[in-house]
């Protein structure tokens, strides 16, 4: 396991990231296609990962309605886990009941649900802090001005948000400095070999203003491992087959999953590998989020962190899955073609 500062922070992060959105009970109408791991599950997939060098363990209060952060807290204590070797992630916004104000990025619902976060984590802070999605309502400075309460109430160490624009984190990141806010040190996006679509702005603004990339989905809802698509071997039943997220042009990820069969036959690895080694290898990834109903999934994910992937599978994964050229980037490029740090020669 492999360890990568997070933006630029001081913190070192695992590459992979234990997220935990399995967590819950089979029985909710909302979250039970997804989670179905129980206490006793939940500490097994604690353990392991934690014992394999996993130090970074995701969550949201909104997943399971909260009972994904009451099993992880009670797993960390149930492993006699010391706080000080983990770092916990959880994320605030998602809508919590029907009242109007239990959901968003306001001062009054981040406030509120802090404390509830603290309470099912069984923890006195958060290290990572995330605004889960784009809140088209509250202005972003009385975001950032509660973030930086609970920053400086030491509630919150690190702030982050998840699927947001590239021009609402760079307006966010300048807010901050002006103010003198804590700043945003992470984005946490979805990201695969059949969706590049973060590297047309994101990864751009991410590598130039120093924020860490936490990918979720990177196997596509389970799409790129390996069970579904032309050759697979299975029947194609998983959480895929019920939840068809996020979305995906099919015809251009089978392709990608052709090409990873091929290139993980040289290696004697499994698709589901290569569709994650791949994504390790990116510079501007920092740790890449792995979800597990079952030990069996676990270990498989694990394996990903073993894989090296050659200049030649490289080149080849990034052929097949290349994003098609969309305006203005393919006008940028043309024109700043003889801008390039080379000699200038009359």
């Amino acid at each position: 396991m492999r360890y990568n500062q997070l933006g630029n922070t001081g913190l070192f992060v695992s590459e992979l990231c234990l997220g935990t959105m399995t967590f819950g009970s089979p029985d909710d109408p909302r979250w039970g296609p997804i989670a179905d791991v129980d206490q006793d599950a939940a500490d097994r997939i604690v353990e392991r990962s934690l014992a394999a060098g996993i130090n970074f363990i995701d969550t949201a209060d909104v997943y399971s309605f909260g009972q994904s952060e009451r099993l992880l807290g009670q797993a960390l204590k149930n492993n006699a886990v010391a706080r000080k070797d983990v770092i916990i992630a959880t994320k605030v916004y998602g809508v919590m009941s029907d009242k109007p104000n239990d959901r968003g990025a306001s001062r009054g619902h981040i406030m509120d649900s802090v404390e509830a976060s603290l309470e099912r984590l069984q923890t006195d802070h958060i290290d990572l802090y995330q605004i889960h999605a784009t809140d088209p309502v509250t202005p972003i400075d009385e975001t950032l001005r509660a973030l930086d309460d609970l920053v400086s109430r030491g509630l919150v160490r690190y702030i982050g948000v998840s699927s947001w624009q590239a021009w609402r984190i760079a307006k966010a990141l300048g807010i901050s400095e002006r103010k003198g806010y804590a700043r945003f040190d992470s984005l946490q996006a979805y990201y695969s070999i059949a969706g590049r679509d973060l590297e047309r702005e994101l990864a751009p603004l991410l590598l130039e203003e120093k924020l860490g990339l936490m990918v979720w989905s990177p196997l596509a809802g389970g799409l790129l491992s390996g069970k579904y698509g032309p050759g697979a071997p299975g029947n194609g039943e998983g959480r895929r087959a019920t939840f068809d997220f996020p979305p995906v042009d099919k015809d251009r990820a089978w392709a990608c999953v052709a090409a990873m069969r091929e290139v993980g036959e040289k290696h004697g690895v499994s698709v589901a590998e290569i569709a994650l080694a791949y994504i390790l290898a990116k510079p501007f990834v920092s740790t890449v989020i792995i979800g597990a109903k079952r030990l069996e999934q676990l270990e498989q994910n694990l394996k990903a962190t073993e894989v090296r992937l050659d200049a030649e599978d490289l080149d080849r994964l990034g052929t097949v899955s290349a994003l098609a050229p969309e305006y203005p980037g393919w006008m940028v490029e043309r024109q700043a073609a003889n801008r390039r740090p080379e000699p200038f020669k009359r």
